[in-house]
């Protein structure tokens, strides 16, 4: 099984390398109790990325959901939580990126929980690196990856609507007729899902391609090949920071497809990724690979997986016909530490007065003595790690390392990081202006988001 991990402000994309086998669908693992047929679970959509209260060993944690991993993987913890794990193994996990990959240990033996199916004996690979942080990059709590471990068990329905997801035991399973569904076959490779779709390239000549099926990639599509037009204009692409691997930053060009089709349904403008070369030298992906698809397309559907039948079924929802965005401020920003503020609020105590005969109608008084106070709270700090070059933000003067104080005239700790995100990746023409601190000094910056494809 070999690993993959690569982790980006807005565009996420997961995949897990290691040493393993050809593709089976045992039931070992994840299942439901005897006698319960489905369970459904509500998740938290970030970042078009699926995230679902997980259960380690009694702990209760939040992991990415993703097609795109074999393993599961827990991160984002210290040494004294090895206390939680059992019988840890060294490995090396090489990723995307430039570096030498990280340390990570493997550990058999632990229960895993989801909704109601569980797992007694469940294999968890730990890394205890400090910079593989992925909360940070999110803006809310991440503690590991589960893929394939529990997908290969069931039925998998993702709502990206209702923001839930159930999950049926086979055996019990009713297809019902599903006016408007596509069905997509699947082929497995080292246990994860590779779907064939068909695109217009940057000559409009359609063709198919073989891509991942990768909902831990928050971008639409990812592609291994550069078109040779990039080599002679620069019009139709832009570089850009794409995010931070196992094996250090991955940066790439970003640009767009005119159409896509996804079995009969299609899809104009869509944003796509080139990662750089050397962010993928070495690693052995499947051979007829040309890339991902990811959770900016699979978000615009809800999606039924099966593994063990080999399907991939879709049905088009209300985000179908949404525009496919990108970050036009040119900013990365990351949850750094917390602050200290002090805010002005007001204490109330409420008094409730009535008569002797209490009945329906009977009148009650209420006494209201208001006093101000000071309360001091800790609050999220955002820290600009990376600017790309010749963009809106760039342009006003903002560098990496400063701090983002204001947006828009309000306090950013009232804002959530993913909020932020969707503010920079919103409207053309778009005015942002932030107080930001450098050097313990405050400056005003402003900018309009544009345009670049």
């Amino acid at each position: 099984m070999k690993a993959i991990y690569k982790i980006s402000l807005l565009y996420i994309f997961t995949a897990i390398f290691f040493c393993c086998t050809a593709t089976s669908f045992s039931q070992e693992g994840l299942v439901l109790p005897t006698g319960t047929h489905k369970d459904k679970i509500s998740f938290e959509l970030v970042n078009n990325l699926v995230i679902i209260p997980v259960e380690v060993n009694g702990v209760p944690l939040s992991f990415l959901l993703d097609t795109g991993v074999d393993a599961t993987i827990l991160f984002g913890i210290t040494e004294s939580d090895t206390l939680l794990i059992n019988k840890a193994t060294p490995v090396k996990m090489r990723g995307l990126g430039a570096g030498e990959g990280v340390l990570a240990f493997k550990s058999a033996g632990n229960k895993i929980k989801v909704g109601e199916a569980s797992d007694d004996d469940h294999s968890v690979y730990l890394i205890f690196d400090t910079s593989l942080n992925f909360s940070t990059r999110m803006g809310v709590p991440i503690h590991g990856i589960l893929g394939y471990e529990f997908f290969k068990n069931f039925i998998v329905k993702t709502d990206y609507v209702s923001k839930k997801v159930t999950f049926y035991n086979p055996k019990n399973y009713s297809r019902k007729k599903c006016n408007g569904c596509e069905v997509l076959n699947l082929v497995f490779y080292n246990n994860k899902p590779y779907a064939e779709i068909s695109m217009a390239d940057y000559n409009n000549v359609k063709q198919s391609i073989t891509l991942l099926v990768d909902s831990g990639s928050s971008d639409a599509l990812w592609l291994f090949d550069e078109p040779e037009s990039f080599s002679s204009t620069n019009e139709s692409y832009f570089k850009d920071y794409l995010g931070l691997g196992f094996s250090g930053n991955i940066f790439g060009k970003r640009s767009k497809l005119n159409e896509v089709w996804v079995g009969s349904h299609h899809l104009e403008d869509v944003k796509v990724a080139f990662p750089d070369k050397q962010a993928i030298e070495g690693i052995n992906f499947f051979k007829d690979r040309d890339g991902s698809i990811g959770g900016d397309i699979l978000k615009r559907f809800t999606v039924w997986v099966d593994y063990e039948a080999k399907t991939m079924t879709l049905r088009k929802n209300r985000n179908f016909n949404e525009p496919f965005y990108y970050n036009m401020a040119g900013l990365t920003i990351e949850h750094d530490g917390l602050d200290v503020v002090t805010e002005r609020a007001t204490w109330q105590k409420l008094t409730f007065e009535n008569s002797r005969e209490v009945g329906a109608n009977t009148p009650i008084k209420i006494v209201t003595d208001a006093s101000v106070y000071t309360q001091i709270i800790l609050v999220p700090r955002y820290i600009v790690v990376e600017v790309r070059e010749g963009s809106p933000a760039a342009l006003s003067g903002i560098v990496a390392g400063d701090e983002i104080v204001q947006v828009n005239g309000m306090a950013v700790y009232k804002t959530k990081l993913y909020e932020l995100n969707t503010l920079f990746s919103s409207k053309v023409g778009k005015k942002i202006k932030l107080l930001i601190r450098r050097n313990n000094q405050l400056l005003k910056v402003k900018f309009a988001l544009e345009k670049v494809l």
